[in-house]
């Protein structure tokens, strides 16, 4: 099955949280209890998000995490690339170098065109889109 993992969809709920809720910073305890994730685990995923330069930390009595960009600016498969590496769908090339049936396989070639499809999908998807903030496309 296709899936992202839980630690990336954390990520993109606690960036469509603050999306959503622009000028405003929240505390990773905050952001935790609000969405029932393990406080440890959101501070880690936040840890990143902060080296990923998704989020900035502020520190005092009103201090809690913000965006650091536009959530236009934001895409899905730059934070779960952040949170998790690369984005593929099959295994054929690892850092131990292709798989053994490499040579013999007859679909990682059309496996790769649906990866690059997926990627192309999480590259056009905004956290300003997860926020549900779009604009209706007047056709």
């Amino acid at each position: 099955m296709l899936r992202i993992s839980k630690k990336a969809d954390y990520g993109l709920i606690a960036l469509r949280h603050l999306a959503a809720n622009p000028g405003t910073s929240y505390s990773c305890r905050e952001i935790a209890e609000r969405y029932n994730i393990p406080f440890p685990l959101m501070a880690k995923i936040l840890q990143k998000l902060v080296r990923g330069g998704f989020v900035v930390s502020q520190q005092g009595i009103n201090g809690g995490y913000v965006l650091a960009r536009r959530p236009e600016q934001i895409t899905a498969v730059e934070v779960i690339e952040a949170i998790e590496g690369p984005v593929s769908l099959t295994s054929c090339n690892t850092y131990r170098g292709p798989c053994v049936q490499f040579d013999q396989c007859t679909v990682k070639d059309p496996l790769e065109l649906v990866n690059q499809k997926i990627l192309k999908m999480l590259q056009e998807t905004t956290i300003h889109e997860l926020a549900g903030t779009i604009v209706p496309l007047q056709i």
